[in-house]
């Protein structure tokens, strides 16, 4: 039976295009395996999940390059959510039969070496659990934010309270700056909410998996780095191996791969070394008015040039 690698992407194309990036550099170092990702796909995610899909498809004919094989699992009906971030989870959670099916029905014809999800998929590691497959995590955040993830069961034994009753509370999680609580994720500040049970439950499960990948490079962020391999983190069980590999970067959006350089690319190779501050705020970036006036702030503080993101 042939070797093959499981990606399981939670909902969003956010979450999609890291999994497919990091799919083709299976590919290439792995030109042997198989890589399919498992696609669960909310209704209003549904559009832009397809278009990227098929971009992604032409790409791949046009350089003749190995491909991924994209298995769509079948839509499910979502009960109303407690919050917006609880959508995830519990979509996830709703797929689990269909994904336990899909994973079995594979394994009748394949080897699964490894069975990677992302952070809202913690759910299914009871699935890879039961069919013996291991499962690793996909980090997209900085080794910063991992870092904070991992060491937050801590924190929540630490305080009875919940970080919401004292916004001016300085955090300290190792290899790390100090945070102050208000600077903390939203679902993380309410212990009181379902949101915030299923990201702690997200953090003790990452540090049962038999391993975390993360999108950058030791030496971005060595301290956090540090902290996390020595056990820092997770300081009352194993801590799982650490793979950085990244950045990720789509090869199809570079020249010679059907699509030009970004224009902000040419003023950047430009400027001097270390001259820059590169902000990114994901796909769904929202402020309130008062941070942004403390990022702009910053920003003319800094003195230096920007590109964003």
């Amino acid at each position: 039976m042939k070797n093959a690698i499981v990606l399981y992407p939670s909902s969003g194309i956010s979450h999609l295009i890291p999994m497919v990036e990091f799919g083709q550099l299976l590919l290439t170092h792995h030109p042997s395996f198989s890589v399919t990702i498992l696609v669960a796909t909310l209704p209003s995610n549904a559009a832009s999940t397809a278009a990227y899909i098929a971009s992604v498809a032409a790409a791949v004919a046009a350089a003749a390059a190995p491909s991924i094989t994209f298995h769509h699992l079948p839509t499910v009906s979502l009960p109303i959510p407690s919050s917006f971030q609880a959508i995830f989870y519990e979509f996830m959670t709703l797929s689990i039969n269909n994904l336990r099916q899909t994973l079995e029905s594979m394994s009748q014809t394949s080897i699964i070496k490894a069975f990677i999800i992302d952070f809202f998929c913690y759910t299914s590691s009871g699935v890879s659990a039961d069919l013996k497959i291991p499962i690793y995590y996909l980090n997209t955040t900085g080794p910063n934010g991992l870092a904070i993830f991992l060491y937050f069961p801590t924190i929540d034994r630490q305080f009875t309270k919940s970080l919401k009753d004292d916004l001016q509370m300085r955090i300290h999680v190792p290899g790390t700056p100090p945070i102050v609580a208000s600077d903390m994720p939203s679902a993380l500040l309410d212990r009181g909410t379902e949101v915030y049970q299923y990201f702690v439950e997200t953090e003790k499960q990452m540090a049962r998996s038999s391993g975390i990948i993360i999108n950058s490079f030791e030496s971005l962020e060595q301290g956090a780095i540090k902290a996390i391999s020595a056990g820092f983190c997770v300081p009352d069980a194993p801590t799982p191996p650490i793979f950085c590999i990244g950045p990720l970067v789509s090869n199809f959006h570079r020249k010679g791969g059907g699509h030009e350089e970004h224009d902000g690319l040419d003023w950047l190779n430009l400027q001097l070394s270390r001259s820059v501050v590169f902000l990114s705020f994901g796909s769904m970036g929202v402020f309130s008015p008062e941070q942004l006036k403390e990022i702009t702030t910053g920003l003319e503080r800094s003195g230096v040039s920007l590109d964003s993101c």
